[in-house]
């Protein structure tokens, strides 16, 4: 392998970890978000009482899931693909699909959307906005989940271009790519 190959994969190792150890520790706001849901529900049907905190909490952390995980989806090869036909493709077409894919639709989605994140995040924390409901929560955080996760998502897809193009040049054995596409969470490593 060339030394420019070698550190590029060096960098996808670094980002394919950052990734692992937010998506392993981003799913635990899940039951934290089904136990905020359920303790809701029970004061809400026992007492008679409802907040709005707790509703916006609920889909604070639902956001946080969604929008922090979607790294790990895409390192997981867990995403959306019309499988009746690519499993009849060749991997290495499938490779090629792959980075067109990324160049020309991940990529662009997720530079728009850190561009249009930034402002509309900055203006909502300077300014400290509350949501307009009765008893809401700070709305910043939400908008923080939105940019913070179309980074860990353009970080992670340089991360699979760089093992794409070095499975399709032959500097990566296939095992090494498949590995990092193991469906089995794994627990983080050290960066």
């Amino acid at each position: 392998m060339t030394g420019v190959v070698v550190q590029l994969l060096g960098l996808s190792r670094v980002i394919d970890a950052v990734t692992r150890i937010v998506g392993y520790h981003v799913r635990w706001l899940i039951l934290v978000t089904v136990i905020v849901s359920a303790l809701n529900a029970i004061i809400r049907k026992t007492f008679d009482s409802s907040s709005n905190a707790w509703l916006e909490l609920q889909w604070l952390l639902f956001g946080a899931v969604f929008m922090l995980a979607a790294a790990y989806v895409l390192q997981k090869n867990g995403h959306v693909r019309i499988d009746v036909m690519s499993s009849r493709l060749r991997k290495r077409t499938r490779d090629w699909i792959d980075l067109f894919g990324h160049f020309f639709m991940l990529a662009p989605l997720c530079i728009v959307l850190f561009w249009l994140s930034v402002p509309f995040f900055w203006e909502s924390f300077s300014t400290n906005e509350i949501s307009s409901n009765a008893g809401g929560l700070p709305v910043w955080p939400s908008k923080l989940f939105v940019l913070t996760g179309f980074i860990l998502l353009f970080a992670q897809m340089i991360s699979e271009v760089i093992k794409r193009v070095a499975a399709l040049t032959g500097q990566l054995r296939e095992d090494d790519l498949a590995a990092t596409h193991a469906a089995a969470p794994d627990k983080p490593e050290a960066v």
